[in-house]
């Protein structure tokens, strides 16, 4: 397993495997890896010889204090984790100094609308942080290609609007939602989980399978309604959010059309833990 810690480090092994034409795709995380990552990994590795994993908390798209200071951080186990794939898998694990020089703050983005829906309602200025720091990332790991998991498919439209932006050389693809057997998004917040929040938070994915089930003969407005009825009656549960929306560029539903694709989205709360899931519902 090869540990890269610094920007010039990073940018000569990238360089040397360059010299040699082997192609490099890049997993961009926050550490406390899982089976999702995982995918992830597994699924660059048939696209590309060598793939890298940043691992990294970005202080820049927290803006709870608190949440950063308990976001999990395990990079020994993380290493570990990793360290089946041999040399086809190196860890960049920079510090905040290594990513953004003296400056730890974020660039103001326009994304065309669709950092200020959902997430960006909640979260104000994350999205600022994560376009931020990818594009720090981007431009140090220069990957052919990066891989993103669909569980944050807002995210993933960001990131893809981004590379645009910056005129980045590398493609982004978004990969299924890697789930537990109990529908249960993987996620690296599900570390700080009790096993009954666990086992409670697979209500999130039985409401977004009857979401689906249920699209095509109710109204967004019905949907939304019942939703929202449902965790006002689950004691384990508080909802933040929960949206229908097209699949391309956010905007919520109000009228359905044919030919245009929708997903639901939901924020909730187990507990202090905020969890996020989506499906694809037509």
């Amino acid at each position: 397993m090869n540990l890269i810690k610094t920007k010039t480090e990073i940018e000569k092994y990238v360089s040397e495997k360059r010299k040699q034409k082997f192609s490099i795709g890049f997993v961009p995380t926050m550490g406390a890896l899982h089976e999702g990552h995982a995918s992830l990994i597994e699924y660059a590795l048939k696209h590309h010889d060598y793939v890298i994993v940043s691992i990294f908390v970005n202080p820049t798209q927290f803006n709870n204090s608190s949440d950063l200071e308990k976001y999990p951080r395990t990079l020994d186990q993380d290493t570990s984790f990793l360290s089946t794939y041999g040399k086809s898998v190196s860890i960049y694990a920079p510090t905040p100094q290594e990513v953004y020089g003296n400056q730890v703050v974020s660039k103001q983005y326009n994304f065309k609308g669709i950092e200020h829906v959902m997430e960006g309602t909640h979260r104000p200025g994350h999205f600022d942080g994560v376009g931020t720091v990818l594009n720090h990332l981007f431009r140090q790991v220069n990957p052919d290609e990066a891989f993103f998991g669909e569980k944050d498919f807002q995210q993933l439209l960001i990131v893809k609007k981004l590379v645009e932006i910056e005129k980045l050389p590398l493609k982004i693809t978004g990969c299924p939602i890697h789930r537990q057997k109990n529908g249960l998004a993987m996620s690296s917040r599900n570390a700080r989980l009790t096993p009954q929040q666990l086992e409670e938070a697979t209500f999130i994915y039985k409401i977004l399978k009857q979401v689906k089930e249920d699209f095509e003969t109710k109204s967004a407005k019905t949907l939304r309604a019942w939703v929202t009825t449902q965790f006002k009656n689950n004691p384990h549960l508080t909802l933040e959010y929960f949206e229908i929306s097209n699949s391309t560029h956010l905007r919520p539903l109000s009228r359905k059309r044919t030919h245009q694709k929708y997903r639901a989205f939901i924020a909730a709360f187990a507990g202090e833990i905020r969890l996020i899931d989506n499906m694809a519902i037509n």
